[in-house]
């Protein structure tokens, strides 16, 4: 991924106030000697691996003791699951870097943006329901509340808000991390800071990833069903394909509830490191507040694309893509294309909130896989090495 679309894929990606720039060139540092010194030596679960797989030997094993070892990442974890449902779990670095304790295995992990794709499936069950279409504008569903400089929700319809083509400002870019993790936010408020500020593009004519779009549709949701946007993820989705691990917080909850590495932020992105597990994700929302396991991504992602959340047709539409940057990347209706460096591509999302980051998907063949990482990357050979280990992990 580029450094400009990989920066638009995150939430939130902040630092005092402003935005943060992809990469700025300080940001290539080291973690410091005192963290150094308690990384324990990374570890791979499976109790039907060979010898030799489980002592850390195996690519995906070899891609997370990267991520601690050259790139300052406390801990990696990841989750594989072969076509067939059998699945291996692995860790590396240490799940809390003042006791040195270790990585939980399949821990729970802020999930971030990768709750656009829970979100968009509720909007596309909905619109199997015929309670909602993709093609009415959004002041169909939330009347006159979508109004701001070239900016109309009555010329601005769902499928723009799923696509990231809606034009609409990213309210992300106007919060800073320490006013995100301390401060509880109505969706409301979020979009009322997004439209203090012009759009971007008008409806239609450009890709580009906005948090706002994700706000409104969770916002449609809960004016369609009167019910709120997190018990219609939970019934609709969490139940129904057995997610054991995922769950929106509730208002106010800070803690991962959960088995859990601790999550760090570099905020300025040369900064030390700070531990951020403890937050507010409100301001994720619809766009980012879910907590999961790689295992239950792999089933969820998996769940998607063999049909058990929606019927042919609207699968189809969240697979239409288009492009979104320069890597490959494609964006549908919540829902991206990355190509597999064995050909192909995997279908997924992705998400970063401070102190965590998700990367991974399902391949057209069936392979699952997730990594997670407990330090957003600050620099191009952290990121890329998280899209590597996915890479090896679904072309093993």
């Amino acid at each position: 991924m580029s450094a400009r679309t990989r920066q638009s894929l995150r939430f939130p990606a902040r630092q005092g106030g402003r935005r943060r720039r992809a990469w700025p060139a300080a940001a290539a540092v080291a973690i410091g000697v005192m963290t150094l010194g308690v990384l324990a030596p990374p570890a791979a679960s499976d109790s039907a691996a060979p010898p030799a797989a489980a002592a850390g030997q195996d690519a995906v094993q070899r891609a997370l003791n990267t991520l601690v070892r050259d790139d300052g990442m406390p801990a990696a974890l990841a989750s594989v699951q072969d076509r067939n449902g059998r699945a291996r779990t692995y860790t590396a670095g240490v799940g809390d870097l003042t006791t040195g304790a270790k990585v939980p295995r399949d821990g729970q992990v802020r999930i971030g943006s990768n709750t656009k794709t829970f979100t968009a499936v509720v909007v596309l069950q909905l619109v199997v329901e015929r309670r909602v279409s993709l093609d009415a504008f959004v002041d169909t569903y939330l009347p006159g509340l979508v109004r701001g400089k070239g900016i109309d929700g009555g010329r601005i319809t769902v499928r723009q808000l799923l696509q990231h083509t809606s034009g609409l400002p990213d309210y992300g870019m106007h919060l800073d991390d320490d006013e995100i993790r301390n401060r509880y936010f109505e969706p409301r408020e979020l979009l009322d800071l997004a439209l203090e500020h012009p759009a971007t593009a008008a409806p239609g004519k450009k890709w580009g990833y906005s948090n706002t779009n994700y706000v409104l549709a969770g916002l449609i949701v809960q004016k369609v069903t009167g019910r709120p946007l997190a018990e219609e993820m939970d019934r609709r989705i969490i139940k129904r394909i057995g997610l054991r691990h995922t769950y929106f917080p509730a208002p106010g909850e800070m803690s991962i509830r959960g088995p859990h590495p601790r999550g760090y932020h570099r905020s300025p992105a040369d900064g030390p490191l700070r531990d951020f597990t403890e937050m507010d994700p409100s301001a994720g929302w619809a766009a980012g507040q879910l907590i999961s396991t790689n295992s239950d991504l792999n089933r969820f992602f998996t769940a998607l694309l063999a049909g058990r959340l929606l019927p042919p047709a609207q699968l189809a539409q969240m697979r239409t893509t288009v492009p979104a940057g320069t890597s490959g990347l494609r964006y549908g209706l919540g829902l991206t294309s990355r190509p597999l460096s064995c050909g192909g591509v995997y279908w997924g999302h992705g998400g970063d909130i401070a102190g965590y980051e998700t990367r991974g998907g399902v391949t057209e063949g069936g392979r699952a896989a997730n990594v997670a990482v407990t330090s957003i990357p600050t620099d191009e050979a952290a990121a890329r090495h998280v899209n590597d280990a996915v890479d090896r992990a679904l072309c093993g």
